[in-house]
């Protein structure tokens, strides 16, 4: 036998007998004989580095050091899901979904577990990169620090597609957990506070050695890709672990909503038996046909919902009422809380949310108040210990000056929220705006994050996001913890943001409303920001689903010289507003006025790519036929039901070679 069959041999070996014990559980090898393998192997690889392998064995203790994590654009969006809190709620999602899709729908039910989202993208069978959720359209790539958690491939078994991403949670189990936390305090260290936490900070370590040392596990959920030889979620399932990753057994397929509920009654009680975090039940619609049928909205798929376990509760006395400011002059009332433990995490403050609020529940400072986590993240007060009142107790008076800046607070007539009208000198105001800015999903600037703006702001060197293209390497070195290196990377990454596409720049501008759909669908209609700029309200309320809150915040932003000013100002720093002569040559008017609805199997193009191709000839897609709706799509195995509401409509059916010549 030669070196490299050798070699070939003690990985594969190595590979099944990690995959054993590890995701099987069931080990066929002492841990020393084991480690005598790997030593071994370990010794020939480094005598013969021309068989070096990505993916070897050996590289699961880590070593490798990243000072700063790429950030990654995710082949395919990581969602988020609906959640729920009842079974009325499930119950109400099956019947909008049922007015979708057609056939008697089933439903795959698993545990959602509580760690940090990961997706691993594998080409050929092994291991190209692991990415963090971030923002879902881009994160961070941790492909170093990933490989050192035993439980996941690097190459993987069986017959499996070229290409696909597979997705799931990087758990800490509390075993593993609680011998981490007895090791720290033995020596000095403070406890982690949550296994949840810290699986996620464990991906950020710089060295993958460290994180070698950490019995991290990896639960995974979701094959995505394209042409996967897979009917439904729950086959899915399966193939995930012919292919050598480790799925939990705990899935079931449900036939009705009160089978989906069984299972949700059981795991209420029995999670607390699990050796790690869960949070609830994710149900998905099984038939992955029915599932692109049903699609998505802007934030979540159709065909899943969270349903969340009842959050915990806690009771604490609140100590102080204090206020803060957004970026638009918003102002959040905060409730500042003794310290008190929840859900694994010591809660301090809760949002009050509005001045309705506090006035609903009666809110006093001294009172004992019942604290919850919304969801199981954000802490709320939903209920106040009357009995324990203390009898000096005084009710809260809603402030009417800003707490920064000291302008008389206004309150529009139907608005829940006071604000701040000062926005050209209200120091939160300002930096939020900034930070806003400067953020992944709107301008992205490498090397500049909110500790740097809040030192930029108040050594004066900026006062608006336009400014930030007129900094120099000069301007920057005096400030504190500014490095040569750092400097110059903050500077090249204002430079790099000049690229960044007008619908990004139309969202970082942080006109109120105009999130990141609102901002792509403004962009797409009016092209360039001078077209947007010149718009009345009722030209924008004509706008596809811009209604007229949308449109009067618009025609305000513009109204005002300032806001002229710092966009004729990124104009002359070349940043980017209006759409590219590229992607206008991508886009025609030839289907502006219509809505269609895509139903069925393609076979020359995708659902998908069909979608984009109506929206880039100016149409409009919809997911549901009414009398708003002009043409339908049909493909192979379109429902009945929808064909006969179509013709019962009047609605034009096509094929896809049909559409394809409407827009050739």
């Amino acid at each position: 036998m030669n070196i490299k069959e050798q070699i070939n041999n003690l990985r594969e070996g190595l590979r099944q007998h990690n995959h054993n014990y590890y995701v099987l559980d069931n080990a066929t090898i002492s841990d020393y004989d084991f480690d005598i393998k790997l030593k071994q192997l370990q010794k020939l690889e480094e005598a013969h580095p021309e068989f070096y392998d990505a993916n070897s064995p050996t590289l699961r203790v880590g070593g490798a050091i990243t000072k700063n994590f790429n950030t990654v654009t995710h082949d395919y969006r990581m969602y988020s899901l609906s959640n729920s809190y009842s079974k009325e709620d499930l119950e109400d999602w099956e019947t909008r979904i049922k007015k979708l899709v057609d056939g008697a729908i089933e439903y795959t039910c698993e545990l959602k577990y509580d760690g940090a989202s990961i997706s691993l993208t594998y080409e050929n069978g092994k291991l190209l990169r692991a990415v963090t959720r971030g923002d879902g359209y881009q994160g961070d790539d941790v492909t170093a620090n990933i490989k050192t958690i035993n439980s996941i491939p690097l190459v993987l078994k069986g017959t499996y597609p070229s290409r696909f991403d597979i997705r799931g949670e990087i758990v800490l189990p509390f075993e593993g957990f609680h011998k981490m936390n007895e090791e720290r305090i033995a020596e000095g260290e403070d406890p982690y506070r949550n296994p949840r936490n810290t699986a996620s900070g464990s991906l950020k370590l710089q060295d993958s050695s460290e994180v070698a040392k950490r019995p991290l596990d990896c639960l995974l959920y979701h094959i995505i890709g394209e042409k996967l030889p897979i009917n439904n979620q729950f086959e899915s399932l399966e193939k995930a672990r012919e292919w050598g990753f480790k799925v939990p057994p705990i899935a079931k397929v449900a036939k009705s909503i009160s089978e989906v509920i069984e299972f949700v009654d059981y795991w209420n009680v029995h999670r607390h038996d699990l050796p790690y975090e869960t949070d609830g039940i994710v149900i998905k619609v099984n038939n992955l046909f029915q599932q692109e049928e049903l699609g998505y909205t802007a934030k979540a798929p159709r065909w899943a919902i969270a349903y969340k376990f009842k959050a915990e509760k806690a009771t604490t006395v609140l100590n102080e009422i204090t206020y803060q400011v957004g970026r638009t002059g918003a102002i959040t009332p905060v409730a500042n809380l003794e310290p008190v433990e929840l859900a694994g995490t010591i809660v301090k403050r809760a949002s009050l949310h509005n001045a309705d609020q506090i006035e609903k529940f009666d809110i006093r400072v001294g009172d004992t108040v019942f604290v919850e986590k919304g969801g199981e993240i954000i802490p709320k007060i939903v209920g106040i210990d009357l009995e324990k009142r203390p009898l000096d107790s005084l009710a809260t008076i809603y402030i009417i000056h800003c707490p920064k800046c000291n302008s008389a607070l206004q309150r529009q007539e139907g608005d829940a929220k006071h604000f701040c009208p000062n926005i050209d000198g209200c120091p939160p105001q300002i930096m939020g705006r900034i930070q806003h800015f400067i953020s992944r999903k709107a301008m992205d600037i490498d090397g500049l994050g909110s500790e740097t703006v809040s030192l930029l702001v108040k050594n004066g060197l900026i006062h608006n996001y336009a400014d930030l293209f007129e900094l120099a390497v000069a301007d920057i070195l005096p400030l504190e913890r500014m490095a040569g290196k750092s400097a110059e990377n903050l500077i090249a990454g204002v430079e790099a943001s000049k690229n960044v596409p007008f619908e990004r720049v139309l969202f970082a501008l942080g006109i109120r409303y105009v999130g990141e759909t609102v901002a792509k669908k403004l962009s797409k209609h009016y092209k360039s920001i001078n077209g947007l700029a010149s718009a009345s309200e009722e030209e924008l309320i004509n706008v596809d689903e811009i209604g007229e809150v949308i449109a009067k915040s618009v025609v305000d932003f513009f109204s005002l010289f300032e806001n002229n000013d710092i966009i004729n100002r990124l104009k002359s720093y070349g940043v980017q507003l209006e759409i590219s002569e590229e992607e206008l040559s991508n886009q025609t008017n030839k289907l502006e006025g219509n809505t269609f609805v895509v139903s069925g199997v393609f076979i020359k193009v995708s659902r998908n790519e069909l979608k984009q191709l109506i929206e880039k000839n100016g149409g409009k897609v919809s997911s549901s036929i009414s009398k708003k709706t002009n043409f339908v799509v049909a493909g192979d195995k379109m429902g009945p039901s929808k064909r006969t509401k179509a013709e019962g409509l009047g609605i034009a059916i096509i094929t896809e070679d049909e559409f394809l010549l409407m827009i050739s």
